[in-house]
């Protein structure tokens, strides 16, 4: 342990006990050699720490400010410490995570069911809205959450990748034309998928690194994936959808792919969690386990198509 530590544990033990012969007690030598020590320290820091009497002693504004900032470090180290310990040790207790309807119903559910199966003694507690939630006044561990992080309050790590393609269904593509550049999309009916925040009506595309959005039009608009999916699926309309949600229809004849030399913006997948020095190895262990499965995301296999 560097002396720095020492030094901190050593001042915090001696504030916490409030004289020099409590903290000589605690650590089994004699008061002078407490008072020979804590002059050291600050000697070595430059500032008086505590004022002291032959009957009592108090800190100074410099030594509140090292006992409070001593107590942060020293727990911090504590919690490191933990953390590292437990990262072998098998998981167990509450985790209580937030995910979107779609995603969390086909994919979310499924994993916390499988990683259940391999940790029986975690306890998972799955709530699935598309409304955003305050995760800590809800006092969720996780949140499941799509393109870029709003909070800065918040760290994320992503979990999957979102490729967005756009596809119709051939009975749709022959009565109303293939779409051959962007612009063509206003001539068409898009289905609209409304999620969280995004702006009603609009469709981004990133290509070379500039941003267009595209303003679209269409009769048919839904908060729900799979039901916007069963529309494009019986030709009611074009479809912006994630790669893993149509690869199977589109591998299927089912659906194509229009304005494939085009790239939607990104809406990757990420595991959020509040801002904090470390999570719990139970939270960390599970985002591992996320990460693991989801690199087996349905995507498709046409190296064309990449």
């Amino acid at each position: 342990m560097s002396q720095t530590t020492l030094d901190l544990s050593f001042f915090h033990l001696l504030a916490s006990n409030g004289s020099l012969a409590a903290a000589a007690r605690e650590l089994g030598v004699t008061p002078p050699a407490v008072s020979k020590r804590l002059s050291a320290l600050e000697a070595r820091l430059g500032v008086r720490l505590i004022n002291r009497t032959t009957r009592s002693m108090s800190l100074t504004s410099d030594g509140e400010l090292y006992f409070s900032q001593a107590a942060r470090i020293l727990t911090q180290i504590e919690e490191l410490e933990q953390s590292i310990s437990n990262r072998r040790s098998t998981p167990k207790g509450l985790i209580r995570v937030h995910a979107s309807l779609g995603f969390g119903r086909r994919h979310i559910g499924p994993a916390l069911a499988a990683f259940y199966a391999l940790y029986p003694e975690v306890e998972i507690q799955l709530e699935i809205s598309d409304h955003p939630v305050d995760l800590a006044s809800h006092a969720f561990d996780l949140s499941i959450r799509f393109g870029t992080l709003p909070d800065a309050a918040l760290h994320a790590r992503k979990i999957a990748s979102n490729r967005r393609l756009l596809c119709a269904s051939p009975i749709y593509l022959e009565k109303h034309g293939t779409p051959q550049r962007l612009t063509d999309l206003q001539k068409h009916n898009c289905i609209f998928l409304r999620q969280n925040e995004t702006t009603h009506g609009v469709w981004s595309f990133t290509n070379g690194g500039r941003e267009q959005n595209i303003k679209i039009r269409g009769a048919l608009g839904c908060n729900d994936g799979e039901v916007a999916l069963n529309w494009a699926l019986d030709g009611y309309g074009i479809l912006l959808r994630a790669e893993w949600d149509i690869a199977r229809y589109v591998r299927s004849g089912r659906l194509r792919l229009v304005l494939e030399d085009q790239t939607p913006t990104r809406a990757d997948v990420y595991a959020v969690y509040p801002q904090q020095l470390h999570m719990s190895a139970r939270v960390r262990r599970l985002i591992d386990f996320l990460v693991e499965r989801f690199k087996h995301i349905d995507h498709l296999e046409s190296a064309a198509l990449r």
